[in-house]
């Protein structure tokens, strides 16, 4: 038998082993150079550069729809903390500093949330889908990446209603698992979130116009078994496009996906592997 880690032992060690992480990370910002966007505007910029919405209520195998009713209430509250950002040259987007901690007191309620690879409740739960909104959208742009979380190596439900390739996610912890991402550009960046009674929205807006397009595009999609373990495997590519000549200047590898089915897969059409 494995030795357990300190964070496995009790609860206790468990919240322990969170808010030194938690700590360890305000030193590290406090301690960085980085100059974090923090600067809105009601107007919002001239450019649209791109417009997406995700469903809020989607059946998650057998996870109750109270928690996506909850989910409901905890995307209408931190949508406005995020709605308005510039994220000027220079300026790197975080998305916990933004919208902070997630507490009852602050009126967030349980929602769907992943430890260890299972879903469980947990207070402040949807965020998740937030950060899945935002990392979509800057997917069509040449602002960098530099702080991406995945809910690694596992497929944790059945596609209900997927709007954007698996492997494109993103997972998130306040506020030591962060989403964050950095302008090189000499344009400044805008995003517009909010909450419809079924979606929730975001717009991309820009001062000017990018010079290229993105296209994401998935290839090799397939289930495979392995020892009786079923598992999706696939690419995610990402192309730039020259708008002008539409002509394909890179294509880029982003995500290769392995993840092990946690769903019941009696359903699927699955390649046997030796």
């Amino acid at each position: 038998m494995s030795r357990k880690l300190f964070c496995q032992i009790s609860p206790t060690t468990y919240k322990i082993s969170v808010k030194k992480c938690q700590l360890l990370r305000h030193i590290q910002d406090w301690r960085s150079d980085t100059v974090f966007a923090s600067h809105k505007s009601n107007k919002p910029l001239p450019v649209v550069i791109y417009r997406h919405k995700s469903l809020i209520r989607r059946r998650l195998g057998n996870v109750d729809m109270d928690l996506q009713e909850n989910k409901a209430v905890n995307l209408s509250l931190a949508a406005p903390k995020v709605t308005g950002i510039l994220i000027r040259p220079g300026e790197t987007f975080s998305f916990w500093h933004l919208v902070g901690s997630l507490s009852a007191k602050k009126g967030y309620l349980e929602g769907l949330a992943i430890s260890n690879g299972q879903p469980k409740r947990g207070t402040g739960g949807g965020m998740c889908q937030f950060t899945n909104l935002i990392h979509w959208m800057i997917l069509h742009t040449p602002l960098e990446i530099v702080e991406h979380h995945h809910h690694d190596g596992m497929d944790l439900f059945p596609d209900f209603s997927r709007q954007i390739p698996f492997g494109t996610g993103t997972s998130i912890v306040y506020n030591y698992l962060d989403y964050r991402f950095y302008n090189p550009t000499n344009t400044t960046y805008q995003l517009i979130t909010y909450t419809t009674p079924a979606y929730l929205c975001g717009e991309l807006r820009a001062t000017a116009h990018q010079p290229y397009t993105y296209h994401i595009e998935t290839q090799n999609e397939h289930f495979e078994e392995h020892r009786g373990i079923v598992y999706r495997c696939g690419e995610v590519y990402r192309r730039t496009i020259d708008p002008r000549t539409g002509n394909c200047i890179e294509r880029k590898l982003i995500r290769r996906n392995h993840a092990r089915v946690m769903y019941d897969t009696s359903h699927l059409t699955v390649m046997h592997m030796p």
